[in-house]
C-alpha cells in the first residue's frame, strides 16, 4: 500500500500478532530474483523464520514492528468452516504420520483447521473443521492419494449453539455431539440458517419445493427472471444440505437447477441428540445431532443400514438407537451357532438340554467380553443415510 520492506527488517502480521525477521526479499519474475527491498507496487516474496503455517494467515496485513501499525487493510476474514468430522486413521500408530500429512496440507489449503480429539470407538483422531461436503471429500481424496494415508471419516455435522441454564447462564459452541452437555442443563440449542437462492427451469419448481420442504426450509420468495428462469428463495437449516441435498437437486431438476447460499444467523430449533449403542455401548462417531421430527426414522433406517453391515459374531448383537433414555430403534444380529447335539443320536433328552443350557451359558459370558468392530464401511452408510 506504501512504505518500504527491506532485507533484514523486522516484519509485523497484524491478524496472527506475530514478529519476524525479513531474512530475504525479492521479485517475482520467472523464477525468484532476490533484491534490497520492495517499495509500494512491487509484486513480491518474503522469506521470513516462520516454523508452522498456523502463524500466518492468507490476505493477513504485514507492516515494520517499529511502526506500531494496528489497522488492517479492509477484506480480510478469517476463514470460518461450516463442515465438522472427524477422521481417524486405521492404524492408531500412524496418528502421527497424520498429523504432518494435515499440517502439509494446511500449507496450501488456508481454510482446513483441525484439532486433536480422542473417540472410545476409534482412538486417537482428528476434528476438521471444512467450508462444506465438497471440501471435504477432496481432503479424503488428498490424504490417500498424495500422502498414502487410509482414513475414516466420522458423520459430518454443523457447529450448534447450546444456551445453558443457571446463574452463569453460558452459551457454548457444540462442533461434536460428544460436546453436548446433559439435556437438563440446557436451556435450548440453536442451529445455522442459510439463505439458499435456487435459479431452475418453471417446470421443476413442484419437485424442488417438495425438496425444500422435506429440508425443513421456509419459501421466502420467488422472481421470474425470464419466461424459462425462475429464482426462488428459501430459509432453511445449514445442516440439512450438508450431505446430499445438491445431489437430489440437480437429479429431479435433471442439471437445470443452480444453488447457492449464504450464512444468515442461528436460530433456536427442536434438535436431540441421537445415539448408537452396541450391546448397550455408546459408539460416539456414529452419534449426531437431529431434529426432534426425524429421529425416529433415522434411528430406524440406521439401525436396518448396520444390521446389514455388521459381521455376524460368535454372540448376539444388539443394534440400538437412543435419544436420552429412551430407545427409538433396535434390530438384532444373531449369533453365529454350533450344533452342539450333533453328535447326540438318542438318549436321554436331558443329555441334549445340558449341552444347550451349557452353550446359552457360553454365549451370554462371550457377549458380556465381547467387543464389536464396526467397519468403515458402515461410516460411510451412516453419512449417505443421514439424508437420504
Amino acid at each position: 500500500m506504501n512504505g518500504r520492506l527491506a532485507k533484514k527488517d523486522k516484519v509485523h502480521f497484524i491478524a496472527t500478532n506475530k514478529d519476524y525477521f525479513a531474512d530475504e526479499v525479492g521479485i517475482l519474475r520467472l523464477d525468484m530474483e532476490p533484491c534490497d527491498s520492495l517499495e509500494a507496487g512491487n509484486v513480491g516474496y518474503l522469506i521470513t523464520g516462520i516454523k508452522q503455517s498456523k502463524d500466518i494467515k492468507v490476505g493477513d496485513t504485514l507492516t515494520l514492528t517499529n511502526n506500531q501499525c494496528t489497522e488492517m487493510i479492509k477484506g480480510f476474514e478469517d476463514v470460518k468452516p461450516m463442515v465438522f468430522a472427524g477422521i481417524y486413521p486405521m492404524d492408531n500408530d500412524d496418528f502421527e504420520p497424520l498429523r504432518d500429512s494435515l499440517e502439509k496440507l494446511q500449507l496450501n489449503d488456508a481454510s482446513l483447521v483441525f484439532e486433536p480429539e480422542t473417540s472410545i470407538a476409534l482412538g486417537f483422531g482428528f476434528r476438521c473443521g471444512f467450508l462444506g461436503m465438497l471440501h471435504l471429500e477432496i481432503v479424503q481424496e488428498r490424504l490417500e492419494r498424495e500422502f498414502n494415508m487410509t482414513v475414516i471419516t466420522t458423520v459430518p455435522n454443523v457447529s450448534y449453539f447450546a444456551q445453558l441454564k443457571g446463574k452463569s447462564a453460558e452459551r457454548i459452541s457444540l462442533q461434536n455431539p460428544a460436546d453436548m452437555p446433559d439435556v437438563t442443563n440446557i436451556e435450548y440449542i440453536e442451529e445455522p440458517m442459510i439463505k439458499a437462492q435456487i435459479i431452475t427451469k418453471p417446470e421443476y419448481i413442484g419437485s424442488i419445493m417438495s425438496l425444500c420442504l422435506e429440508k425443513r426450509g421456509v419459501l421466502q420468495n420467488q422472481h421470474y427472471l425470464s419466461p424459462s428462469r425462475v429464482e426462488i428463495t428459501f430459509e432453511m437449516p445449514l445442516a440439512e444440505i450438508v450431505f446430499d441435498f445438491y445431489d437430489k437437486l440437480k437429479s429431479i431438476s435433471r442439471g437445470y437447477a443452480s444453488f447457492d447460499y449464504h450464512m444468515i444467523g442461528y436460530q433456536q430449533s427442536d434438535l436431540v441428540k441421537m445415539d448408537i449403542l452396541l450391546n448397550s455401548e455408546k459408539v460416539d462417531a456414529l452419534s449426531a445431532l437431529v431434529h426432534r421430527s426425524k429421529a425416529n426414522s433415522l434411528g430406524r433406517r440406521l439401525c436396518e443400514k448396520l444390521k446389514e453391515l455388521l459381521p455376524r459374531q460368535q454372540f448376539v448383537i444388539a443394534i440400538q438407537a437412543a435419544v436420552g433414555a429412551k430407545i427409538i430403534a433396535r434390530e438384532t444380529i444373531s449369533a453365529l451357532r454350533k450344533d452342539v447335539t450333533a453328535k447326540c443320536y438318542g438318549g436321554d433328552i436331558s443329555r441334549k438340554r445340558k449341552l444347550l443350557e451349557k452353550q446359552k451359558a457360553g454365549k451370554k459370558k462371550m457377549r458380556q467380553i465381547g467387543n464389536v468392530e464396526v467397519p468403515q464401511q458402515a461410516f460411510m452408510a451412516v453419512l449417505k443415510l443421514n439424508d437420504n
